[in-house]
């Protein structure tokens, strides 16, 4: 089983002796052991659900290229995964992070947006990129196509929105119509000619990166869309939300975007549209440490 190592400072003396039962403190506050992963993820639970306004960290063996694996509550420092090496990020704290705001943006909607996504102060302002999502009449790429598309934009730090249904031949699947909410009526009346979109959308994310969940979804069927059309496949960089939340919850029951939004308090349900999925993957974003400090320093 794997070796285990608790570390704890200034938290309640209850949850110090609540440890004492299952694992052995060797100095104050350092805690060893040895378990099995879901005797394991219990207890780490149990400790940042008690931890109060103390700190703890979790460090245990694991099969990457260093052998080994932490999480943090309550700290500083946080892990941040480097190409499957766990590393530890140290913020500097000798740099003001507060930034003026430059008032008098021309577009004043543009500037309401940004206020309304930055609900609190995010490392990832100084950064320009493109959350995407789309909406499918199925899984299958070879067979099924895009309904609709929708994108958030962040450049210099302001916020803009894409969105376009998709003009559809024939009937949607009904438990597409469930899901989504998207008839095949709506999209018959404001869907949009494929090719447009695409033009329109490659025009609107320039060369900028994309962030998305489980994005190789999402690019593979635009690429294939792109390629009927003759039309240049995305190339841009990009990251995989998933990816990111993985290695920080390590032990969520599954990795489906509903539940990772209601682990991380961004919401807790997926509309199933595209704009709005992607207004939640860029709240995603600004939450999940390993990826919003990691991208930040790219």
């Amino acid at each position: 089983m794997p070796f285990t190592v608790i570390t704890l400072k200034k938290v309640p003396q209850a949850l110090r002796g609540d440890l004492t039962k299952w694992m052995q403190e060797i100095t104050t506050g350092v805690y060893i052991g040895n378990f099995n992963t879901k005797v394991r993820e219990k207890l780490w639970k149990r400790v940042k659900e008690n931890v109060k306004d103390g700190e703890a960290t979790l460090s245990f063996s694991y099969r990457n290229e260093l052998g080994y694996q932490f999480d943090t509550n309550n700290t500083s420092f946080s892990n941040i995964d480097m190409d499957g090496i766990p590393l530890v990020f140290i913020p500097n704290e000798n740099v003001d992070e507060k930034r003026e705001i430059k008032h008098g943006f021309s577009n004043a909607a543009k500037f309401r947006n940004a206020k309304k996504y930055m609900t609190h102060k995010s490392k990832l302002d100084s950064k320009d990129f493109v959350v995407i999502d789309i909406e499918t009449d199925g899984l299958d790429k070879e067979k099924d196509v895009i309904i609709e598309i929708g994108a958030v934009k962040s450049e210099g730090g302001i916020i803009s929105e894409f969105q376009s249904l998709i003009s559809y031949e024939g009937t949607l699947p009904k438990h597409i119509v469930a899901m989504t909410g998207i008839t095949t009526n709506m999209l018959k009346t404001n869907g949009k000619s494929v090719d447009v979109v695409l033009k329109n959308f490659k025009e609107f994310i320039g060369d900028l990166d994309i962030i998305g969940y489980n994005v190789s979804f999402d690019i593979e069927f635009i690429n294939i869309a792109l390629s009927k059309f003759e039309l240049e496949k995305l190339e841009n960089k990009r990251y995989d939300l998933m990816k990111f939340v993985k290695n920080e919850k390590l032990f969520l029951a599954n990795y489906k975007l509903q539940t990772v939004i209601k682990e991380y308090g961004v919401g807790d349900e997926v509309p199933h549209r595209a704009l709005e999925d992607a207004r939640l993957i860029y709240k995603l974003a600004v939450k999940v440490n390993k990826f919003r400090d990691l991208y930040s320093l790219t």
